[in-house]
């Protein structure tokens, strides 16, 4: 008994910390992270969408968005039509990184809904997402044509967001100067 008693306002302090770090988070400003300028992570996945293998090699070459989301997620399938009009307009390739997901739901869904991706990576076990530090889902990463992670964006896109948060970053990339977000 005097064991317990003796943690007690430890653990007390210890949930208070945990309670005023979440607050801290929730509060901030957007939703945005700034990420030190750095290359996608190794990875080697399996193609949800098609039989095969892909690597990082696949986020190079031109401008991309890495669309992080699963069928499970509710929120994820708010953002699915705004993220069918950028596939449309084509300004940007979107790849899909299917997380922690079933691979027949998750074809199921895109099958229903439509699929903006030019590619989809299957990570059913959250290797990859973990590498890129993902919090949860939907998350999206800009990557550039050196395959370099420019810009990252927690939570469900749209046009304002896409417009407000994405766009600039995409015009200075395109007139050639070095950004971390």
């Amino acid at each position: 008994m005097k064991l317990t008693s003796r943690y007690l306002p430890l653990a007390v302090v210890v949930v208070i910390l945990a309670v005023i770090s979440l607050a801290v988070m929730l509060t901030q400003d957007g939703q945005t992270l700034k990420l030190e300028e750095k290359p996608v992570p190794a990875f080697s996945l399996p193609r949800l969408d098609k039989p095969g293998v892909a690597d990082q090699t696949l986020l190079a070459g031109q401008l991309h968005l890495l669309n992080v989301w699963a069928s499970w997620c509710a929120v994820c399938k708010s953002e699915h039509q705004f993220l069918m009009q950028l596939a449309q307009q084509g300004d940007v390739a979107i790849v899909g990184l299917n997380y922690r997901d079933n691979r027949q739901s998750a074809m199921r869904e895109l099958s229903q809904s439509g699929n903006p991706y030019q590619a989809v990576l299957y990570d059913p076990k959250g290797a990859l997402a973990l590498d890129l530090g993902v919090y949860g889902t939907p998350e999206s990463y800009l990557i550039d044509n050196h395959g370099m992670i420019r810009y990252r964006y927690l939570g469900p896109l749209d046009e304002a967001i896409w417009q407000r948060e994405f766009v600039p970053v995409i015009e200075r990339l395109q007139q050639g100067e070095v950004t971390n977000g």
